[in-house]
């Protein structure tokens, strides 16, 4: 088994500097945070001699992480999450990384430390100590990914087929006659927004009105929503109809709808993703793709279970169904 002075060499620092590592992560520069975290997990140090005989006992504990806690759309798949890992005795440890490198590197270190026995995000990053324990451990490696997925990840994934649900938003709003039509995607860095645009590019295509598509850049909160929706409004083509690739960012702009004197969908028409609680509440209510969040959380757990119980065979990403939801907020466009 690698000792401290073994990590310390691979990854070129003082034993003090792997201490501080562990324990408080937020104490040390990231480049060198980084370089001794992928030392770790390349070594498969254990932190002390108890720490060792975790490797074959149970904390009983997985660790979750999400990117942003104050998206409600988050709130389901915790639920979700929370519900199967207490039907088969685990506890979760809950943590926000505010879309922060040096936290996501926090929360992974814990699961070096032998704190809890799996790692759940929610996220499109994964930390580079735990690509480097994917690349050591292969399927054995106690990761999984919730929401987003792209193959560069390399774990098992609960997701929806992001690209054919944001082509059905995009079809729903040119079926109802719009040819002029807006997006505002989420951030482009996230394989789930590059897979919504592809998706809303490929219904566009189909019609031949790809030149007649706006793009436009959010980071899915309902005041990015608000701003890009303010200056489409004023933009020198002006769209009929928005497609938001977050409810909440949906929410943000139907309030710069309101704040313009603009009806909705009389003047313009909304459609969001995600199908949060709020959207049935909206005014008018959201027309929107339904993600089956609370499903998602609960599949990402009976994935890492299937980890955790070193099943031969390596556990299969789960895509699972989207459904449009049929509300007030798309309507046919104004005659010209």
């Amino acid at each position: 088994m690698a000792t401290i002075k073994d990590v310390a060499r691979a990854a070129g620092v003082s034993s003090a500097t792997i201490n501080r590592t562990l324990t408080r992560p937020d104490l040390v520069l990231p480049q060198t945070r980084t370089r001794v975290l992928e030392a770790v997990a390349r070594l498969g140090y254990a932190p002390n001699s108890a720490a060792a005989s975790l490797r074959t006992a149970r904390t009983r504990k997985i660790i979750v992480t999400v990117p942003d806690i104050s998206n409600s759309f988050f709130s389901t798949v915790i639920r979700g999450v929370e519900e199967a890992a207490q039907e088969v005795g685990y506890a979760v440890l809950l943590g926000d990384t505010r879309d922060q490198i040096a936290r996501e590197d926090q929360y992974a270190a814990m699961l070096f430390t032998r704190e809890a026995d799996g790692f759940i995000f929610l996220g499109h990053r994964l930390p580079a100590a735990l690509a480097e324990m994917v690349r050591r451990d292969g399927a054995h490696a106690p990761i999984v990914n919730g929401c987003e997925f792209g193959g560069s990840l390399d774990v098992p994934s609960a997701h929806i087929d992001n690209a054919k649900a944001a082509t059905l938003a995009a079809e729903t709003l040119y079926d109802a006659g719009h040819r002029d039509i807006a997006v505002v995607t989420g951030p482009l860095v996230s394989p789930l927004s590059r897979d919504r645009l592809i998706g809303v590019r490929a219904a566009a295509e189909a019609r031949g009105l790809s030149a007649r598509l706006q793009v436009w850049h959010g980071d899915f909160s309902p005041e990015s929503g608000r701003r890009c929706a303010a200056e489409i409004i004023e933009a020198h083509m002006r769209p009929t109809a928005i497609f938001c690739f977050s409810d909440e960012m949906a929410i943000g702009a139907l309030a710069a709808l309101r704040a313009a004197g603009i009806a909705c969908p009389d003047d313009m028409s909304v459609i969001g993703f995600d199908d949060i609680p709020m959207a049935r509440y909206c005014a008018p209510p959201l027309t929107t793709i339904r993600q089956p969040s609370h499903e998602i959380g609960r599949q990402t757990v009976r994935l890492l279970m299937a980890i955790l119980g070193k099943s031969e065979i390596k556990p299969a990403s789960v895509t699972l169904p989207h459904r449009l939801i049929v509300r007030q907020s798309v309507a046919a466009p104004r005659p010209a």
